[in-house]
């Protein structure tokens, strides 16, 4: 679905004095209206890159409209091909699309940016204060509304994106397969090769002009065109950026510092994260407690909790991990200014990469849209992630919701259910479940005892 769309898509349509616009489509986003857009779903960006979709979606297609559904998912379908936060990069590429790279660079930045800053002040507090009581209640009950968020999330993705009898059954097998332990990226090859080996399981795509008044975009021209030589200039600039901070590290500290090691290997990582925080995380943790023993496993874990009940990416739990790495190692700094450090540069080389795929990889990937082969090809994708939202509902509910004996948590399931009931049927805003969330969980394990 093009930008323009509702309007005679003729070439001269735009200059044609008799026509106007489509009462219906609404205006173009400013770029102020767009920052503040993103630095709330920055700040309201919790459940894991499900209810991150799910909350982008909601925001940017169902209650403004700047984004068609059939945009949305083709960059959706972009952004689950590459390496890294999926969701930090969907951002990114709408980001992209409204407002050229000054877009990409604000909704990129300012989807992280909120997570990054609480999770660096609760870092620094877990460090010198180790953890508290109190701070543990309140993650406690903030669990059970996380699962909820993404419980909501895969009930509205499903009833949106599952209409045709072959998405529901991928979607099922998707779920049912990562739960078997496959990884995720032989999933995305599963997908790929049902799509091309059994077309009648996925529904035919629509052409565009089947989609008119279904959903309108924003009226937004397309930013400007692929050209090869823009794209070799700008993938130059970003590798340049992107290993600026490990050269002038290196140069000031020396290769072996405890920064550069983290640049790199971080770097390392973020090329080879596909499939999400999940596929990763294992490996990551291995070899941050056994090989560089920057934290030791009960710290790891404390990270991984952290991460997963606060807004942003889960793979913010390696800034957790670089964090208390430089803590541990400070080498000739103190250890607050090299924990910052190294909080910095394992966030800049985990998400600068995604910059470098969108604005490098974007332009190009416009032209495949509306291409009915690919979007047939891709079209189970959109599946798979509803599959992978059920899977990850699944396991944080056995995850969060079980006491040490292994039976199911009585106030745990409560909040779980009464957050369900305010996010679906009372219309809650998600940071208002959450904060009550924490309020009921410091006040039952907290203080409640």
């Amino acid at each position: 679905m093009s930008p323009s769309e509702g309007r005679d898509p003729s070439p001269g349509a735009n200059s044609a004095p008799e026509s106007r616009p489509d009462p219906a489509l609404p205006e173009r986003p400013t770029f102020r209206e767009a920052c503040r857009l993103w630095l709330k779903i920055g700040c309201l960006s919790f459940g894991g890159p499900a209810g991150q979709i799910a909350l982008m979606h909601e925001e940017l297609v169902e209650r403004r409209r700047w984004v068609d559904e059939r945009r949305f998912q083709h960059a959706l379908h972009f952004c689950i091909l590459l390496p890294g936060p999926e969701a930090q990069q969907l951002a990114t590429y709408l980001g992209w699309w409204l407002h050229g790279t000054r877009g990409a660079l604000v909704a990129g930045t300012l989807f992280v940016l909120p997570a990054a800053l609480l999770l660096l002040a609760l870092s620094w507090g877990y460090a010198v204060w180790g953890s508290l009581p109190a701070v543990t209640a309140v993650l406690r009950g903030v669990q059970p509304a996380v699962v909820a968020l993404i419980v909501v999330a895969l009930i509205r993705l499903g009833q949106r994106w599952l209409r045709h009898w072959g998405l529901g059954m991928m979607a099922l097998g998707a779920g049912w397969g990562l739960h078997s332990g496959l990884p995720f990226p032989a999933l995305l090859l599963l997908v790929f090769g049902v799509g091309l080996l059994w077309p009648g399981i996925l529904p035919t795509p629509q052409s565009p002009e089947s989609n008119v008044g279904s959903s309108h975009s924003a009226a937004v021209e397309v930013p400007r065109p692929p050209h090869w030589g823009r794209s070799v200039g700008v993938l130059w600039l970003c590798l340049a950026l992107w290993w600026l901070p490990v050269v002038l590290a290196a140069l000031r500290l020396g290769g072996g510092h405890v920064l550069v090691r983290e640049g790199i290997f971080f770097s390392g990582a973020s090329v080879l994260t596909f499939g999400g925080a999940y596929a990763v995380l294992p490996y990551v943790a291995q070899q941050a407690v056994e090989r560089f023993q920057w934290v030791s496993g009960p710290e790891m874990m404390a990270g991984m909790a952290l991460a997963e009940t606060t807004p942003g990416p889960l793979i913010l739990v390696l800034q957790f991990v670089g964090f208390l790495g430089a803590w541990h190692h400070p080498g000739p700094l103190s250890p607050g200014v090299a924990g910052v450090l190294g909080a910095g540069m394992t966030s800049w080389t985990t998400f600068f990469p995604s910059f470098v795929w969108i604005l490098v990889g974007a332009p190009w990937v416009e032209r495949l849209q509306g291409w009915r082969q690919w979007e047939r090809w891709v079209g189970g994708v959109s599946a798979g992630v509803v599959g992978m939202i059920l899977h990850l509902a699944w396991t944080l509910a056995h995850a969060t919701l079980r006491d040490a004996g292994g039976h199911w948590d009585g106030p745990g399931l409560g909040v779980l259910i009464a957050s369900i009931a305010l996010l679906r049927w009372a219309r809650w805003p998600s940071l208002a479940v959450v904060l009550l969330a924490g309020a009921l969980g410091l006040l039952r394990w907290g203080w409640g005892g």
